[in-house]
């Protein structure tokens, strides 16, 4: 009797189990369905835009081969892209490995922020970039642009409106001694972090490949001002 007992109300643990179950997923596959059309959608806008990139590029070109005053156009259009980051790019610079510190035990530290990558740390160290010669700057190949936001999401950072996470690395194309003492002499950001227990290391290379920025710019009050 009490081994038939025993069974019946495993029975029905294992039924009311299941039916959970198949609530919950039943319940958020409405969430994964929109997120996959939001998704699908944006790949499709995406692709768009890069064949519209394709057209504008040929018919440039064709332009330029019929008029000689046309190539300088091109070359300043060609610049100015660069400039806004439309381009993949290639130059001299240095590369910046941060990482959180996984060693330390949160329950043994009085404060564990310091072992930690903050969304402020990013911003201190891309516009020290910036301000020491950096012609282009990317953090996990996300290219930093004039409109790019780093924002922090809970224990992730979006950046240009995607989540990154830890570990992260930084590219800078620019002139890499000048970047590398403005960051790395004593008391400088870099030196700071890694004083607070953040793990980094940085390197010099000839050659840094940096892509381009793969966003919409879009200005909603922006006007020319001879208009």
């Amino acid at each position: 009797m009490l081994l038939t007992i025993a069974i019946c109300v495993q029975i029905n643990t294992i039924d009311a189990a299941t039916e959970t179950i198949g609530t919950t997923l039943k319940d958020n596959s409405g969430l994964r369905d929109e997120l996959l059309s939001v998704q699908g959608k944006y790949e499709n806008l995406y692709r768009e835009l890069e064949e519209k990139e394709k057209k504008l590029e040929e018919a440039r070109q064709t332009a330029a081969n019929k008029n000689e005053g046309d190539s300088e156009n091109e070359a300043s259009i060609k610049n100015n892209q660069k400039l806004l980051g439309l381009t993949d790019v290639t130059g001299q610079g240095m590369i910046i490995y941060l990482d959180e510190n996984r060693e330390v035990d949160s329950n043994e530290v009085a404060n564990i922020n310091g072992y930690l990558v903050h969304e402020e740390d990013l911003l201190y160290i891309v516009n020290e970039l910036f301000n020491s010669g950096a012609d282009a700057v990317s953090i996990n190949d996300q290219r930093i642009v004039s409109t790019t936001s780093i924002l922090c999401d809970g224990n992730i950072i979006r950046i240009n409106g995607k989540m990154i996470g830890v570990p992260l690395t930084i590219k800078a194309i620019g002139y890499p001694e000048r970047m590398e003492y403005a960051l790395t002499r004593p008391g400088g950001y870099l030196d700071l972090m890694a004083n607070d227990g953040v793990k980094i290391s940085v390197e010099k290379s000839e050659s840094i490949n940096i892509p381009k920025y793969d966003g919409v710019y879009s200005y909603e009050y922006l006007s020319r001002g001879d208009v």
